[in-house]
């Protein structure tokens, strides 16, 4: 039988019990659902349907449901959650710590108090070797919160894990709709970002450059899919549905480990794998100077289905690529002749650079494969700080420590010969029969050495003496390159070559050199 103390005890954890889950409804219901119900008749997911797709179903556990304004305690009632959701989840059963903006709330602007909690889980992803998992919809900074000395030593003045950044742990973002302030600088630190088409990703909105400069800014002109997949190269990926997105992160994810301490998860080989590599030389074409899709090759040599390609739209003759060779993580490097007949340029070379950063700070080994005319010239190059950025690629290179191996397929020019891995620059460098190597193109050579140009009397002569001392034969002579080998034979040439090279005594994993190399430079 109950006392009197008991009873109002009893009474007492009731009331605090409906108070917790009235406090929780409150926040699960965000903005609120009339908001809701405007997104889902624009279909736009919101926050918990993206965070519902996106992790392994029942996985997910909040942290900070219950926050709100620091700033403003009044506004606590139209601030639930503060506008960020945040946990920890598993995707493919392993941990991961995740953010999701809900834009329902003050348009998920950025405040004191949803700053911690990004802070909180890069720190505790960092510290705890788990990937991290960013998907921005916001306006930029709460305004007025963020006015001030105050609101700016409140907002930025206290923690700035939020965005300090080391390749300790994966990294991966996705920008849907308006994407400004703490959305953009988040997807251009991810080690993977992805960009819904429609959506923005920039510094400000167009309302106010638009009030600073005093004209009308066209929003896809000011941040646009098109202007980051295809000129400023920020973003990696581009999808037009939002599970689209997700399913491009959890694959990104799948090739990579939790932390830069472990090698990357191995896979089953899929049936089929290098059932076309017999036919693979066929792709070539019989005239060197005649262009063709780098990608039928790579398609064909590694993992059935498995070749997951970064940065596409930009610098297009490079192709840089995530795929498996045998069941295990390769990073794949490769000249396309079928974009300026593969010569580099300035965009080309800082997205091999971005890749070669990335691959060797989550231990990927690289399988590079040539076939260049060397860098781009002209003034379009000089330009574009085309002579920085082939310094830049010719220094990420020599800090390299995970095993790379080189295959030159056909022709490997100038400098462009050691970036692609010539020389020391990879553990082994292998080269098809049809290979070529050599300072300059044999063309111009041959007008510079015999002073005989194209069409003029003499000049195939001349050329076929100058191919000659081009071809493979004098690049295995010297021992530059290890081994000449069949076209069909290098799928299993790669799988064996990248089995001796690995970091046996680290258990996999490399030393790391460019952690710190800046994501957009």
């Amino acid at each position: 039988m109950l006392d009197a103390f008991d009873g109002v005890k009893i009474m007492a954890f009731e009331a605090l019990m409906a108070e917790y889950e009235a406090r929780r409804a409150k926040a699960l219901a965000g903005g609120g659902e009339e908001k809701y119900a405007k997104r889902k008749a624009a279909g736009i997911w919101n926050a918990r349907e993206r965070i519902a797709y996106l992790v392994d179903q029942g996985s997910f556990i909040e942290s900070g449901l219950f926050g709100s304004s620091g700033v403003y305690p009044e506004q606590a009632d139209e601030t639930q959650t503060d506008g960020k959701l945040a946990g920890y989840a598993k995707i493919n059963g392993r941990d991961i710590c995740l953010v999701v903006n809900d834009f329902t709330v003050k348009g998920a602007s950025t405040s004191a108090t949803n700053g911690k909690k990004i802070a909180h889980m890069k720190r505790t992803a960092t510290e705890r070797g788990m990937p991290l998992v960013l998907i921005g919809e916001s306006t930029g900074a709460r305004l007025p919160d963020a006015m001030g000395s105050r609101g700016m030593g409140l907002l930025l003045g206290n923690d700035n894990t939020q965005f300090r950044r080391t390749r300790e742990i994966p990294m991966a973002a996705a920008a849907f709709g308006p994407s400004f302030g703490s959305s953009t600088w988040l997807m251009c630190q991810a080690d993977f970002a992805v960009m819904q088409k429609g959506a923005t990703v920039a510094v400000s909105s167009p309302r106010l450059v638009s009030m600073a400069l005093g004209e009308k800014v066209d929003t896809e002109a000011l941040g646009g899919w098109r202007l980051h997949a295809e000129i400023t190269g920020l973003v990696d990926h581009v999808v037009d549905k939002e599970e689209e997105a997700f399913d491009a992160i959890k694959k990104f994810l799948s090739y990579l480990p939790s932390h830069h301490r472990e090698a990357p998860p191995d896979a089953p080989i899929p049936a089929g794998s290098g059932a076309d590599m017999d036919k693979v030389f066929d792709i070539l074409p019989e005239s060197r100077t005649q262009v063709y899709d780098m990608k039928r090759v790579l398609k064909s040599m590694v993992d059935k289905d498995t070749l997951f390609e970064l940065k596409p739209r930009f610098g297009k003759s490079a192709v840089t690529a995530l795929a498996r060779l045998g069941g295990k993580s390769v990073g794949v490097i490769a000249n396309n002749p079928l974009h300026r007949g593969g010569a580099l340029d300035a965009d080309a070379c800082r997205k091999i650079v971005d890749f070669l950063v990335l691959c060797d700070s989550f231990n990927i080994p690289l399988v590079i494969l040539a076939d260049t005319p060397g860098f781009q010239i002209g003034t379009e190059a000089e330009r574009a700080g085309a002579p920085g950025k082939i310094m830049n690629f010719m220094n990420a290179m020599t800090l390299v420590t995970v095993p790379h191996i080189s295959v030159i397929v056909r022709k490997s020019y100038g400098r462009a010969y050691v970036c692609m891995g010539g020389g020391r620059h990879s553990d082994e460098v292998a080269a098809w029969p049809s290979a070529e190597v050599s300072f300059m193109s044999p063309e111009f050579a041959t007008k510079i050495v015999h002073g005989v140009g194209v069409g003029e009397p003499g000049f195939e002569e001349k050329l076929a003496d100058i191919r000659k001392g081009s071809d493979v034969w004098g690049l295995a002579s010297v021992y530059a390159a290890q081994a000449v080998i069949r076209p069909q034979d290098t799928r299993d040439y790669l799988i064996r070559m990248l089995d001796v090279h690995q970091l046996r005594m680290s258990k996999g994993v490399g030393q790391h050199l460019m952690r710190t190399w800046p994501t957009s430079y």
